[in-house]
């Protein structure tokens, strides 16, 4: 059952599962204020094969939360599992699929263009 981030000042928490049910994409950003960057969880549903897709400007990262995913990058297919990353420029064509018959697969996308702002960390 879908429940409300836990939110404080400058901050934001929730599960993945608290942001909806079934397959199909739950959106963190919206959910959590995220405003730096595109983010969203996707749930697919066992043999599910996404549509081919690519960006015009945002590079995306995928982190494998559970199950295992096929992602087809161009002309090249890589399987990976819980922990698994996979990078993936704008122009690159892509289409991901839940290689069980039986299991829902899990990944996070997060999303953006612009540049990495360098370590700006401080002690509190």
């Amino acid at each position: 059952m879908a429940k409300d981030p836990i939110k404080g000042e400058g901050w934001a928490v929730a599960t993945v599962d608290d942001l909806g049910e079934g397959p199909g994409f739950r959106k963190v950003r919206r959910a959590l204020d995220v405003t730096e960057f595109g983010v969203n969880a996707i749930v697919l549903p066992p043999a599910y094969t996404s549509r081919r897709h690519f960006h015009e400007r945002q590079q995306e990262l995928y982190v494998v939360l559970s199950g295992e995913i096929e992602f087809e990058l161009g002309d090249a297919r890589h399987t990976l599992g819980p922990g698994g990353l996979a990078r993936v420029d704008a122009p690159v064509v892509r289409a991901l699929r839940n290689t069980s018959d039986t299991e829902d697969a899990v990944f996070l996308c997060v999303g953006g263009e612009g540049g990495y702002v360098g370590r700006d960390g401080r002690p509190g």
